[in-house]
């Protein structure tokens, strides 16, 4: 125990036992980081080493700003004998050694969520409905990678019940280790598209390495896969080779396990009618577009995987709300009303930049508002970029798009075929764009920023958000504009 009552997450003694190293002076740790700048009282400071800093010379400043010990392995200069550390041979492989203790040492049931989009949200509210049944633990973020994912794993407490993991790759052989480590009880692919490309010859290549999330589970383990998705065939068979003993599919396909049966889309989330293994129940899910109803049905089809109680779960959904560039809107004042702006700016792929423009198509402007897009580049499509990008024309028409604002080398190849009426300025940048965007925003609009986080469309979101003092997420009942 802590001052506080709290049991400790680790005490040094484990961790040694854990990685092999040894205890300098003995501590307990509450949590881990790997970040000095985010270390917060009581955690345990792993000095890993990166391609541009190396944690041990942060391991004095993480102790000063209340981190209970660290792993080394090599003694800090600023730091003398006695200081809580754990010393071992290599600080990466001692954190995938303490998240494997992590994952032995309890009895929480894992599930591991991959596929090109939704990954994230899926967790989210994976965390949600779970957390509001039994203690979860979760990946913060996008925390799902070589760093992030033993990062997640080692911060899971000996009591949770569920512990829900996001793995994400940009190339073949990156999952395979992941699912190793995390053995998930339960593999969520939410979808395989034409994300990552470059580093792919083509979607199957994408979706053989999706299924490697299959390969920590054990015979008794369930895969959790979108009927919907092209690659749903190649996905079962590669569970199946793997000895997965059950696959739950979800999906707008009546053959689909956990599937839609009445769908009422709005601006302010989807009212939707569904069969759940034959249980019929309503829901009202909380954030708009076709592929939140998707990552609901994904959702479901982990709960009633799992047992846990369906019903509350789908109840649950009606407080889902989009994080920080990820469809979250507020409205900002500008001249004598306001406008709605829809920050989707975190990333963007083909598959999510035409679900964005649906939600934008389906937002109610003001009596005076236009339906606005700006656009950045999707990055990582390899030769194929460019049609990629021209594509979402036929899309921005379908979606009643009124105005559409570029930027990018790859967006060009959108802006020169728009027709002159839905034409608004192209830029090479973002940072070149962000002005003219906020000069032609007026009161009523509805405005929708997405591009890959390397197109920095985030920088458009700041500018439209400077405009009025009235940011905040918006009222239900001027998500519409009325």
């Amino acid at each position: 125990m802590n001052n506080d009552g709290r049991e400790a997450l680790w005490s040094s003694e484990e961790l040694a036992m854990a990685s092999g190293g040894t205890v300098m002076a003995p501590f307990k740790a509450m949590g881990v980081s790997i970040d000095s700048r985010t270390v917060r009282p009581g955690d345990l400071f792993v000095a890993i080493v990166g391609p541009n800093h190396d944690g041990h010379d942060h391991v004095a400043e993480a102790l000063a700003l209340g981190a209970s010990g660290a792993f080394v392995h090599r003694q800090p200069k600023a730091l003398g004998d006695g200081a809580p550390l754990v010393m071992v041979s290599d600080t990466f492989d001692a954190l995938g050694a303490v998240a494997c203790a992590a994952r032995r040492r309890g009895n929480a049931e894992v599930i591991a969520v991959t596929g090109s989009v939704g990954k994230t949200g899926t967790k989210d509210a994976l965390r949600l409905v779970l957390g509001r049944q039994k203690l979860t633990i979760a990946s913060q973020g996008n925390l799902n990678n070589h760093w992030g994912l033993p990062l997640s794993l080692a911060r899971m407490s000996r009591d949770a019940h569920y512990g829900v993991f996001e793995m994400g790759m940009n190339h073949v052989g990156e999952i395979h280790p992941l699912s190793l480590m995390a053995q998930p009880d339960v593999a969520v692919i939410t979808n395989v598209e034409s994300v990552h490309r470059a580093h792919f010859r083509d979607e199957d290549d994408i979706a053989q390495a999706k299924a490697e999330v299959f390969d920590g589970m054990g015979a008794d383990g369930v895969a959790i896969l979108n009927r919907d998705n092209r690659h749903f065939g190649l996905l079962a068979l590669a569970a199946q080779q793997r000895c997965i003993g059950r696959t739950i599919s979800f999906g707008t396909d009546t053959m689909a396990d956990v599937h839609s049966l009445a769908v009422s889309p709005g601006v302010d989330g989807t009212q939707a009618r569904l069969s759940v293994l034959g249980q019929e129940l309503t829901c009202h899910i909380g954030i708009a577009g076709h592929h939140w109803l998707m990552n609901a049905m994904a959702v479901l089809a982990v709960v009633v995987s799992i047992g846990a109680d369906v019903p509350a779960a789908a109840a649950a959904l009606k407080d889902l709300r989009p994080s920080t560039g990820r469809g979250s809107r507020q409205y900002v004042a500008v001249n004598d009303g306001r406008f709605t702006l829809i920050d989707d700016s975190y990333n963007a792929s083909p598959i999510s930049m035409r679900a964005a423009i649906a939600v934008l198509g389906d937002a109610t402007p003001g009596p005076c508002g236009r339906r606005i897009a700006v656009l950045g580049d999707m990055l990582e499509l390899g030769p194929d970029s460019p049609v990629l990008h021209a594509e979402l024309a036929s899309v921005i028409e379908a979606a009643g798009v009124d105005q559409v604002f570029t930027a990018g080398t790859e967006m060009a190849h959108l802006a020169k075929i728009l027709p002159a009426s839905r034409r608004g300025f192209h830029a090479a940048s973002a940072e070149a764009l962000a002005p003219l965007v906020a000069t032609a925003v007026q009161k009523d609009d509805v405005v929708m920023v997405k591009g890959s986080r390397g197109s920095r469309m985030r920088l458009i979101v700041e500018a439209l958000g400077a405009l009025g003092a009235g940011e905040g997420e918006v009222p239900r009942r001027m998500a519409n504009g009325g």
